[in-house]
């Protein structure tokens, strides 16, 4: 294979990537495998945020990689426009199966900007078709990432994802982040205070009539944003809120789905059921590109029953929906999730990895800790005057030192493969306090 740094880095404009910095020293992954990738220059680098938060079977299962090659020796492309294969079908059924009997069809798409994207239309569509039109409101919050999608950014609360793509969607408004140090800093699992900050949403529901509302969308655990958690009885009472009022609750599992929480869902996890659950990254442990969107039973029927007969009742598609590659990926992951019961074992590790992370307490710059299942977030005081400076810089020396992380402002955030061993959390850990100690 060669590794060698292409002659051209200039052609390829890198999403979310200081284009300038990166091809002043590319870092180039030439291959994988468990739980590591391999540089160009020969080095092995340890995976600490699986991939994008979506490699959790970790990188090379023989079991995806060989499923994948079978089905595009088979079938490489069927349409899903009035056409069908029966892997689609399969996939849609396992998926179902992850979570309890309430939920019961899902709509594939092709990432987790696309399922919140169709989420979103489902709720605004559901409403229309039964009758209640002018529920065309959305509520997203603060520091909520919900992909790079129109209608994602418009429920995302991230403001350098917003600000330079001008008005949004109309009719989109926030409620208060979760986040609070003060109350809650060093917390392991769900933080003690917070719960009434769910109660923003009557705030606004006060302030734009309930019943012009559509839904709310909330990541159970944000984080894109740096690992926000959500305060013991929120979730609950964002449920209950939402039911008072007629209003759809959308979980935005792309990043908690699939064991990364120690269970299927977060909404397992929390006990709180939402009206329907996006997902992706995990769905293919990052093989294909895949998304999709769970819904509630009754939802799915409001749409069949109030269409005429032999007529589209729900407007709103991919060309790559339920794509062969992606269900065949789908099949053999969900699969490797099951015989390797990698939710029980990620369950198991919450413990070690929690009190390996809180030893960071007191480290240089470290100013709170935070985690739930195999998630961690590390906030860093930032520099004066260069937010995100030393995160960033931190990044890199790991990079240097053999250890991939992920950093989102001045928080590095954590999320590794499932199969990790303890002596990888170890490492992990100590080299993120020795990158730490030496930087400014």
């Amino acid at each position: 294979m060669d590794t060698a740094v292409p002659n051209d880095l200039e052609t390829f404009w890198m999403p979310f990537t200081a284009n300038r910095q990166f091809k002043t020293a590319p870092r180039l992954l030439v291959s994988a495998d468990g739980m590591y990738y391999r540089s160009h220059d020969g080095r092995e680098i340890l995976d600490g945020t699986a991939g994008l938060w979506c490699c959790n079977a970790g990188h090379n299962r023989r079991r995806i990689v060989e499923a994948v090659q079978k089905q595009i020796a088979t079938l490489d492309y069927a349409p899903a426009f009035q056409m069908g294969h029966p892997a689609a079908f399969e996939v849609a059924s396992k998926v179902a199966q992850q979570l309890p009997g309430d939920y019961s069809q899902v709509f594939f798409c092709n990432s987790g900007s696309e399922a919140v994207d169709t989420a979103l239309k489902i709720a605004l569509a559901y409403h229309r078709v039964r009758g209640e039109g002018a529920r065309t409101r959305l509520i997203g919050r603060e520091r909520g990432y919900h992909g790079v999608g129109f209608g994602g950014i418009s429920v995302g609360g991230i403001v350098t994802n917003r600000k330079f793509f001008g008005p949004m969607l109309a009719g989109v408004d926030h409620i208060r982040h979760t986040h609070d140090i003060a109350r809650n800093a060093y917390s392991r699992g769900m933080p003690e205070h917070g719960a009434e900050l769910a109660d923003d949403l009557e705030r606004l529901c006060v302030l734009h009539d309930p019943s012009t509302i559509a839904a709310v969308i909330v990541e159970p655990v944000a984080g894109s944003t740096g690992v926000l958690l959500p305060p013991k009885g929120y979730l609950e009472r964002l449920r209950a809120i939402c039911d008072k009022y007629g209003i759809l609750l959308i979980f935005d599992e792309v990043i908690t789905g699939f064991g990364r929480l120690g269970t299927g869902f977060a909404a397992e996890k929390f006990g709180v059921k939402p009206d329907m659950i996006t997902m992706a990254k995990g769905l293919t442990s990052g093989c294909v590109p895949m998304g999709g969107v769970i819904v509630r039973d009754g939802i799915y029927d409001t749409f069949t029953n109030a269409a005429p007969e032999n007529t589209i009742e729900f407007f709103h598609g991919y060309t790559y929906s339920a794509h062969p590659l992606a269900c065949a990926a789908a099949l053999a992951t969900l699969e490797v999730y099951r015989e390797d019961d990698l939710y029980r074992r990620a369950a198991g590790l919450e413990d070690y990895w929690a009190d390996r992370l809180h030893e960071l307490k007191g480290t240089r710059h470290v100013i709170d800790l935070r985690n739930m299942g195999l998630i961690a977030g590390i906030e860093l005081e930032p520099r004066a005057g260069k937010p995100t400076a030393r995160a960033f810089e931190a990044f890199l020396k790991c990079y240097e030192k053999g250890v991939l992380i992920r950093t989102t402002g001045d928080i590095i955030a954590l999320s590794p493969p499932l199969i990790i061993e303890k002596a990888e959390i170890d490492r992990i850990f100590a080299t993120i306090r020795e990158v730490l100690q030496t930087i400014e």
